[in-house]
């Protein structure tokens, strides 16, 4: 969302410039400048959202009156004028919603917000092609996922019966229309607008409600011997400091070393000429590695903004300690230390992934999905050259992995020696094809990445094809035992055991434990691996979850009224 700062003043930026003096003081540019301002203003806001405005002493309608209306002032303060997309994308997407048909909604939302989101890229490419500078486009990406998502889970609760949708489908179902101040509150809100992350409509009005909070972890289910409700509300103080912090340091490092090494030089004349194939492939890695640092930054930023006000909140694990993963966007470790292209995928912008996998992987033929998904996050992104390059790479690498995967992963599990050997070599594969693939990202140009790939001797490209084409020719995979009958049948009988099990343990949930294990599966390549296996059989319902928080919530009311 926040591109990477030039530091200087930037003529088509429309926001505020009030604070042009403190960014001067700082050296930084008036439009970082602005960000910063909010997204602090807003973490504070988000304590006094979640203590002064708790569900308990204020109605849900004034909440999201709140919400929205902060989420506004902080869009007119960053954008100026351009705002009025802010409101212009949604409203319109809103009218389809009330006057279109639910069999095809999910379609006509999709094509509308995208159209208007497109138009958008276009007119930012015409008037400040290149520019690094903060713009309406990010704030507009995320209200795409929103609408989008919405009309999804609209099509899915209104039109298909719940054997047809996956357990994540059945649990975001919508089966009541959204109110006008439901629906731009959930758009508008200021925890998210400025940077993300994402958060289905379900789960933003469960917060706004507070349904959220209310769980019975299993280590204190013997206080009341299940005869009254025990209400947890537990502080998100640990988790914020934590994030916050994180955040700091990322930022710090994005601006002690983008310096360094910045990626314009890999366009230039005499990095490509006159530096051999190593270090080019070195500094491709460290340059993008430094970019990430900007989104680490604005993202765990982000996410502690919104858990600070509550939202986030997942439930208790086995030992009674609150979680706060709900709609985290990015796994830093996880990701920077991942051993495939698949998993590095699954911990970056886990708030898109969930997007994706939700209106396109999921949806379409298996065969179509890696590319399609690829497909719409590039043009979601918008029309620089660049972006198609890389999710064109990305692509044809995960094809690749996925086929590599099977052919040599067996191989080097005899021993705990040869099995930390490969769990290193793919990792350091992984840096090295993560810089490769996502430096057209950053670039932009066409041809300054084409440039760089010939002088890449499209080494990657070829070795990707010939990976997925030809040594399968020669090296056989690993063989896949598909399961007996007899065995379905005792995983589903284990399946049911353990929903029982939690239904019963946990008899006031709010479906937060279900949607806590969104995440883990939401993998944009699935490969139905024996751990996605074992995560599918030993995961709870969520028509069950869904039912006890339905359950719970009729309590809550009762006991408020």
């Amino acid at each position: 969302m926040l591109e990477s700062p030039k530091f200087i003043v930037n003529d088509q930026y429309d926001g505020s410039r009030i604070f042009t003096w403190l960014a001067d003081m700082c050296g930084l540019s008036v439009d970082l400048v602005n960000f910063l301002i909010c997204q602090i203003s807003a973490l504070f806001l988000a304590s006094l959202f979640r203590s002064l405005l708790h569900p308990s002493k204020v109605s849900s309608k004034v909440r999201h009156i709140f919400a929205l209306s902060i989420g506004l002032t902080f869009g007119y303060f960053c954008f100026g004028q351009q705002a009025i997309h802010i409101a212009g994308l949604p409203a319109i997407c809103y009218i389809v919603i009330r006057t279109q048909d639910p069999r095809i909604v999910q379609r006509t939302v999709l094509l509308v917000a995208m159209s208007y989101l497109l138009c958008v890229h276009l007119m930012r490419q015409i008037y400040d092609y290149g520019s690094y500078a903060l713009d309406i486009t990010g704030p507009l990406m995320i209200i795409t996922q929103k609408v989008t998502s919405l009309a999804f889970s609209i099509h899915d609760g209104f039109v298909r019966q719940d054997e047809d949708l996956t357990r994540a489908q059945q649990y975001h179902a919508i089966r009541k229309m959204p109110s006008a101040l439901e629906y731009f509150s959930y758009v508008w809100h200021f925890q998210g607008l400025m940077a993300g992350p994402l958060v289905f409509y379900k789960d933003y009005i469960e917060f706004v409600e507070g349904y959220n909070l209310l769980k019975r972890p299993s280590s204190n289910g013997n206080l009341d011997n299940g005869k009254s409700e025990l209400v947890l509300e537990p502080s998100p103080t640990k988790t914020v400091i934590r994030k916050v912090i994180g955040s700091c340091v990322c930022a710090f490092i994005f601006m002690k070393f983008v310096k360094m090494y910045p990626v314009k030089n890999m366009k230039d004349d005499d990095f490509l000429n006159n530096t051999n194939i190593g270090y080019k492939f070195w500094y491709a890695m460290l340059a993008t590695s430094c970019i990430r640092f900007k989104y680490y930054h604005a993202w765990l930023l982000a996410d502690a903004i919104c858990n600070n006000s509550g939202l986030g909140f997942t439930g208790y694990d086995k030992d009674g300690n609150a979680k706060w993963d709900l709609i985290s966007n990015i796994n830093v470790l996880s990701f920077e230390f991942a051993s495939n292209f698949r998993d590095a995928i699954n911990n970056w912008n886990c708030g898109t992934n969930r997007w994706l996998r939700t209106l396109v992987y999921e949806r379409v033929p298996k065969k179509y999905g890696t590319l399609l998904t690829f497909a719409l996050s590039a043009v979601w992104h918008g029309f620089y050259p660049g972006y198609y390059l890389t999710f064109a790479t990305g692509a044809l690498v995960v094809t690749a992995a996925r086929t590599a995967r099977r052919m040599f992963r067996h191989r080097f599990q005899s021993t705990q020696f040869t099995r930390m050997f490969y769990d290193i070599l793919t990792c350091l594969t992984t840096r090295i094809v993560m810089g490769y693939a996502t430096f057209p990202f950053v670039l932009l140009e066409f041809m300054g990445s084409i440039q760089l790939y010939l002088r890449f001797y499209l080494c990657l490209h070829i070795i990707s094809l010939v990976t997925i084409f030809i040594l399968p020719i020669f090296i056989r995979g690993e063989k896949r035992v598909k399961p007996s009958s007899s065995s379905t049948s005792v995983e589903t009988t284990n399946q049911t055991t353990r929903t029982n099990k939690d239904a019963k343990v946990d008899k006031g949930p709010t479906g937060k434990q279900a949607t806590a294990a969104i995440p883990a599966t939401d993998d944009l390549n699935d490969e139905h691996e024996e751990s996605d296996a074992e995560n599918r059989v030993t995961k709870p319902a969520r028509p069950t979850a869904a039912a006890a928080a339905t359950t719970t919530a009729s309590s809550v009311r009762s006991r408020r009224g």
